[in-house]
């Protein structure tokens, strides 16, 4: 028998939709209650002597900051990999190297180029795996994006936002499995050359509408959301993302199409004056710095439900 085959398999989150609908609802609740523990200053041990392996492809803040704190906090460590100072950088199979971590650690989270190294890291892995970020999903995000909807606004079922930029880009795929999961409406107003991946506009149909005009796509939506026009990786094509793109540029006037108490979100890093103005992301509007504190209390409900 190989020694792959394990009967007793890890639960892994490479995409949103591997929790269930009750799992994600029930996931932003205990983040909630993390973070306001977090605050009243109290000890939470619950990953006492674990150990998260962390591997980046990828230059990070929000992520390896928030991993690494998120284990502090709930008495666990967590360890940095890289490239350049592991044996990845020398050629060595992600497999082979995932069935040593599977020796060592008790949780990996991988940020990657290519979502198939997750998944081929995943697949002979006999320990929980986390996707950190990928070329096609950044489903940590959505839970941060997720537990901060619920902390301003309450319950996302029925809600509509809108997401404004590039359609084909991995924050706007993990918005579209979302929409799916949690039953709320995503209007996604992009270049036609630029839009969301056909398998996934099916397989989230009843959930998405592909708009043209960026004003009615942010007619009373309760969130407006977008990204940055040149991903990781992507700024030798800056210059002709901007010129696709500047037409989708979160401003002030799009702000006042939507509901009067709508919110503003974007997973950072952010590039004020193109996809979106100061005044928006710096304005009252704006929920950004409380969803990137998310990440960290998310993350810790995602690594109790995985690990604990």
């Amino acid at each position: 028998m190989s020694q792959d085959i394990n009967k007793n398999a890890p639960r892994h989150f490479l995409a949103e939709d591997d929790l269930t609908r009750d799992e994600f609802i029930s996931l932003i609740k205990n983040a909630i209650e993390l973070k306001a523990s977090w605050k009243r200053g109290e000890i939470r041990e619950s990953l006492q002597n674990r150990t998260l392996a962390m591997i980046f492809e990828k230059a990070s803040t929000r992520t390896r900051t928030s991993f690494e704190a998120g284990m502090v906090q709930l008495g666990g460590h967590a360890l940095n990999l890289s490239p350049s100072d592991s044996q990845l950088g020398r050629g060595e199979p992600i497999e082979d190297t995932s069935r040593v971590l599977s020796q060592m650690v008790d949780v990996a989270m991988l940020r990657t180029h290519s979502h198939s190294t997750i998944e081929q890291f995943a697949k002979v892995s006999s320990i929980p795996v986390i996707n950190g970020l990928s070329d096609k999903l950044h489903p940590c995000q959505l839970l941060a994006d997720m537990q901060t909807f619920f902390e301003v606004r309450g319950h996302i079922e029925g809600a509509k936002i809108a997401w404004l930029g590039a359609g084909n880009n991995n924050m706007c795929n993990s918005f579209i499995n979302t929409a799916r999961l949690l039953d709320f409406k995503l209007n996604v107003a992009c270049p036609k050359d630029l839009a969301p991946d056909d398998d996934l506009m099916q397989k989230c149909a009843s959930h998405i509408e592909l708009i043209d005009d960026v004003k009615a796509a942010c007619e009373g939506v309760d969130v407006v959301v977008t990204d940055v026009w040149a991903s990781m990786g992507q700024e030798q094509n800056s210059a002709q993302l901007a010129k696709i793109l500047s037409p989708y540029q979160v401003n002030d006037a799009l702000m006042t199409l939507a509901h009067k108490d709508a919110i503003f979100m974007h997973c950072l890093p952010a590039h004020r004056g193109e996809e979106v103005t100061a005044s928006v992301i710096d304005g009252p509007q704006s929920v950004v710095w409380q969803e990137a504190g998310n990440r960290l209390h998310a993350q810790k409900a995602l690594l109790e439900m995985l690990v604990a």
